[in-house]
Formats: C-alpha cells, sequence, structure tokens
C-alpha cells in the first residue's frame, strides 16, 4: 500500500513576500510560516481572519467565532442538541472593523476577546490550555447562556495550510487545525446546565488568516474523540483555493498527524439537491479512508443579499468507516461524533 504523499512541507520563514503574495504553497504540522498583516497588499476589505472553537460528545456540542473581515465582522455562539435534533445560534455582528478586533498574529500566544450589547466572547491563551467564556443575555427564549470551557492535553502536531488561489496572486488562506483537545467544562442556558468531561468531550480550533476570492464552496469535516483510550481524529477539506501543492488531509492519533491525499465528500441528493440529512461517504484516492456519517443534525444557515450570500450547511453525526496511519497501522471508527459541512460564499 502507498501511504506516502507528494505533497510539498513548508519551510519556517514569512509567509508572504515583498509582493503580498505566498512565499510558498504546502503543508505543515505546526504554525511554521510568520503572518504579518501589514504585509498584504490586496485591498483592506478583502482581509478576513477568524477564530473558531468547536467542542462536542455525544449528546450536544457549542460553536464559538469571533471574525474580523475587515467590511463586517461577526461574533457567534452556537448550541447543539443532537439528542432532541436542535440548534440556537446568535450571531450580533459589526460594520467596517478593519483589524479592529486585533485578533493575534498567532494561535501559539495572544488572547481574543469581543463584546457587544449584552454579550461578551473570550478566548484566553494560556499555552497548555485555551480557556473559553462566553455571556449572551437573550440567547434562547429570552434566557441567557453562560459558558467556561478549559482545553487541554493540546497535541504538539496540527494541521497548517498555506493555499494560494490561481486566480488572484495577492489572495491566499493560511490555516491551521489543532484537534483533540479535551475539554471539560460547563455550559448553562437558562435553568439548564450541561456539562462536558474530558474524558468524552474534545474541542478543535480553527484558525484562519488571509484574503480570499470573491466566490468559494467548500467541504470540510472534523472528528475528535477516543479510540480504545487513545485520541483520535481528522481534518479533511477541499474545494477551497488550490491545493496542487498540499491538502489539508490529516488524520491524527496520539498526538501525531498523518498526512493524506485527496478526500471526496458523497452527499447524497434527492429531487437534484443536496439531501444532507441522508447517510454520507467519504473517501481518499489512497484507500486510506473509508467512512460513513449518519446525520443527527443540519446545523444550517442561509443569508442571501444577492451581492453578499453564505449558504451554511454543517452536519453533526455518527461515523463510522476506517482509516489508516502512514505505518500502515488500521483504525476502526464506530459511531464517533464528529461534522462534515458543505459551505458557500460570496462576500
Amino acid at each position: 500500500m502507498q501511504l506516502s504523499n507528494e505533497q510539498h512541507a513548508l519551510l519556517p520563514g514569512a509567509l508572504l513576500n515583498e509582493k503580498g503574495e505566498l512565499n510558498e504553497a504546502g503543508y505543515a504540522r505546526s504554525l511554521i510560516k510568520e503572518y504579518d498583516r501589514k504585509a498584504i497588499k490586496a485591498p483592506a476589505l478583502r482581509i478576513k481572519e477568524w477564530d473558531y472553537y468547536c467542542i462536542t460528545n455525544d449528546d450536544y456540542a457549542v460553536a464559538l467565532t469571533i471574525d474580523d473581515n475587515s467590511y463586517m465582522g461577526l461574533d457567534s455562539i452556537s448550541f447543539m442538541d443532537f439528542k432532541s435534533g436542535t440548534s440556537i445560534t446568535r450571531s450580533p455582528m459589526q460594520l467596517l472593523t478593519f483589524g479592529k478586533k486585533a485578533l493575534p498574529s498567532s494561535s501559539n500566544e495572544g488572547d481574543v476577546y469581543s463584546e457587544g450589547k449584552g454579550y461578551s466572547i473570550r478566548f484566553v491563551n494560556k499555552s497548555s490550555e485555551r480557556v473559553i467564556t462566553a455571556h449572551m443575555d437573550d440567547f434562547s427564549d429570552n434566557e441567557a447562556i453562560d459558558l467556561d470551557i478549559v482545553l487541554y492535553d493540546i497535541p504538539s502536531e496540527s494541521m497548517v495550510i498555506a493555499t494560494p488561489f490561481a486566480e488572484a496572486p495577492k489572495a491566499f488562506y493560511y490555516n491551521q487545525k489543532i484537534n483533540c483537545m479535551r475539554a471539560k467544562g460547563t455550559v448553562r442556558i437558562g435553568g439548564m446546565e450541561y456539562d462536558f468531561d474530558g474524558n468524552d468531550s474534545f474541542g478543535v480550533l480553527d484558525w484562519g488568516r488571509g484574503v480570499w476570492t470573491y466566490s468559494n464552496t467548500w467541504y470540510w469535516s472534523s472528528l475528535n474523540c477516543s479510540v480504545d483510550g487513545i485520541k483520535f481524529g481528522f481534518n479533511l477539506e477541499y474545494g477551497f483555493g488550490d491545493t496542487s501543492a498540499a491538502s489539508e488531509n490529516m488524520l491524527f492519533f496520539d498526538g501525531k498527524a498523518h498526512k493524506l491525499g485527496k478526500v471526496v465528500f458523497d452527499i447524497p441528493t434527492s429531487q437534484g439537491r443536496d439531501d444532507f440529512m441522508s447517510v454520507w461517504n467519504i473517501k481518499d484516492d489512497e484507500g486510506r479512508l473509508d467512512l460513513k456519517m449518519e446525520p443527527v443534525l443540519n446545523w444550517s444557515a442561509l443569508t442571501d443579499f444577492k451581492v453578499l450570500k453564505s449558504d451554511q450547511n454543517q452536519v453533526f453525526g455518527r461515523f463510522s468507516g476506517r482509516a489508516v496511519l502512514d505505518d500502515g497501522t488500521e483504525i476502526a471508527i464506530r459511531d464517533k461524533t464528529g461534522f462534515a459541512e458543505k459551505v458557500t460564499n460570496k462576500w
């Protein structure tokens, strides 16, 4: 079995050259390229920076975002209840932020904080752990949400990608996914309390900085769990930018990252439309990944102002199948909770 990929591994150094273009495209297992917002040569309106955390167990999930997309900012809190199949999202927006949120240039240090009328969200980086706290007055039926979650046992290896856009030399996507962080803490909504236990609850960080082209569709899947007492997960993504130098696809086992080649999501259709709540199939091009996802909840959101449009379907479900590590070890996956999504944006 072929277990290696001809993909370019990044070298340390500056992310962008003097023209504001990527010095090189490729992947890494840590954030070795140095991002500097001041080095960007594209129009300021195109700069996008974000920190996104999603924490899951088998019963529920919470997701938080702090975005600075230059012409607009977004702060978001979502809660998904898999037992009832329901979700709640509140996403206050701000106009013309242009970097005022001061998101750090690295995920390795620096805190992220945003607040508005009746809410606050804070991501505190303590190196060996991430502390996530938030409050929002009117989250659900006039009831507030409060959360205090610690992410710890952070793996030393992660997925890092530097991706260009063929049609726009000064556009780029610099992204890190830190998978398989253990999560402990509590979410309170009104009189209800939801606990996350580090033995069965895990978090992922989606850290991104870049300049995007106007119209894009991407596919992303993330799993964070325990298999026979050992942490296991994956990051799968395609469709976004020119990935000829490297894909984002990685397996994570016991803190180490294992590189995959290309993957494809087979999303079922019905009457010519995506049927997101039927079983998905996900496979790679080397025979190292063969998964089925049985959906339990579709967190969907559609915003359509014609010029600006966002169509998001983030489907949480139970994954089963097999994955093969770089050394040929096969991991059996059975009813593990994660998500897979299809997102189309024009912005």
